[in-house]
């Protein structure tokens, strides 16, 4: 007898309470193995696959596309084949009839595992080269009590996309191409990332399909775009920020030619080039090593500061979901060299949309990096509930007194805010005057180390 097995949404990260459904990836019908990828889904920190535990055939599966789904409720049903390695329809099961044996790893249940954010080189259905796609399933859902599924035919018949690579897909789903339209020009018929772009340039030369000018029309005479999302976690944190945290800004403009010619004469010698960014990491867990008020924050009811023993970094990244803020862990322990290395990996991840939950919480301090848009200041907000953030501008050439006369150096606009409730302007002020000292003289942190 088949047993049907219910696959909750798993807990995807830290204070997660849902995630909204991006893009499906099996049909009602489909026979599907163990930690096999069934949805994507989109959280408030990260794009993510989430894989079943069970293998067999999926029987139901809730939520539309665009719906948000709480932690805890139901995705899919799975009927998990018998030993005798089929799925016949029981006299107590009224919601499961005929269908395709399942193949041997779906007799098994195993924990949840692989779970995170689309690896490269991992396709969203395994297959087999060779092996024949499994035949249509027949199935009658039958919804769980207090819930129904959505948008799901009662006759479905798997369509298998020959497409392994996630960037390949999410390309497609951007563009607006339909995979299983494609004829993929790769081995076994493997469709290509090259196959998706000559589909994108042949649909451009073509007229614009009418539900899709209907639909642009339609956000033009609305002038509404719904909070979604990355977006609308954004947005949330940012308001709660704003109403919680009483905070203030100062700024210094500073002499950044001899951190400058430092960086040139580290990345002149044989290893890891060394970053700006990196530069102002290391000045900044030195910094906040004599201002440990600043590593800090206050607690969710306002009656104490909690002092944070290791510095979390964060900085602020441009991602193909907008800006994110990544988090280099105790960034007070690592080297120049190592912290460019991993402040390099979490930007790549962040420009791919690989970051996972765990890289984008636990901040205790944010390092904001605005010049790459060509500004020289900004007032931030505070990225709750850290209590302090350093930005830092753009870096040009400007006329300044320097020994005695004018020059050309290269200069920048600091600016710190904080959180008024665990420090005074003094500290803040000392802290932005030592970071400025070791932008101007590097050779004082040597003093430090």
């Amino acid at each position: 007898m088949p047993v049907v097995r219910e696959f909750r949404l798993p807990d995807l990260g830290e204070g997660l309470t849902g995630a909204e459904v991006v893009r499906w990836m099996v049909e009602v019908g489909e026979v599907i193995a163990v930690d096999q990828p069934v949805v994507e889904v989109e959280t408030a920190k990260a794009v993510v696959e989430v894989p079943c535990p069970y293998g067999g055939v999926v029987t139901a599966r809730y939520g539309g596309v665009g719906e948000e789904i709480a932690v805890g409720a139901p995705l899919v049903t799975v009927a998990v084949a018998s030993s005798a390695g089929s799925v016949p329809r029981g006299p107590d099961e009224p919601g499961v009839v005929a269908a395709p044996a399942a193949p041997a790893a779906a007799e098994v249940e195993r924990p949840l595992v692989g779970f995170g954010v689309a690896e490269p080189g991992r396709g969203g259905r395994r297959r087999r080269v060779g092996a024949a796609a499994p035949a249509p399933a027949v199935v009658a859902v039958a919804p769980a009590a207090g819930s129904a599924p959505v948008g799901v035919p009662a006759v479905v018949g798997p369509a298998v996309v020959p497409v392994i690579s996630p960037l390949v897909r999410r390309l497609a789903r951007e563009q607006g191409v339909d995979l299983t339209a494609l004829a993929g020009s790769g081995p076994d018929g493997l469709i290509m990332r090259a196959d998706v772009e000559r589909a994108v340039a042949a649909k451009a030369a073509g007229p614009a399909p009418a539900g899709a000018v209907a639909a642009v029309g339609a956000v033009g005479q609305e002038g509404v775009v719904p909070l979604r999302g990355l977006r609308k976690a954004v947005a949330e944190k940012l308001s709660r920020s704003h109403r919680e945290i009483p905070a203030a800004t100062c700024w210094v403009d500073v002499d950044a030619t001899e951190l400058m010619a430092l960086r040139r004469q580290l990345n002149a010698t044989p290893g890891p080039k060394v970053s700006v960014l990196a530069l102002l990491a290391r000045i900044c867990t030195v910094a906040l090593a004599r201002f440990p008020e600043l590593n800090s924050s206050v607690t969710a009811d306002g009656s104490g500061i909690v002092r944070h023993p290791a510095v979390h970094l964060g900085f602020a990244a441009q991602g193909e979901r907008g800006l994110v803020v990544p988090v280099v862990r105790d960034a007070q322990s690592r080297s120049t060299e190592q912290l460019g290395e991993e402040l390099g990996r979490l930007t790549e991840a962040a420009r791919s949309g690989a970051l996972t939950p765990a890289e984008l919480t636990g901040g205790t301090f944010t390092l904001n990096n605005y010049g790459v848009f060509g500004v020289d200041g900004s007032t931030p907000i505070l990225n709750h509930p850290e209590a302090a953030m350093l930005g830092v501008g753009r870096i040009v050439a400007k006329p300044w007194v320097h020994q005695g006369g004018l020059a050309v150096r290269e200069v920048a606009q600091l600016s710190f805010t904080f959180d008024h409730r665990v420090c005074d302007g003094g500290t803040a002020g000392g802290f932005l005057r030592f970071v400025a000292d070791c932008v101007e003289q590097p050779g004082m942190l040597l003093r430090q180390l």
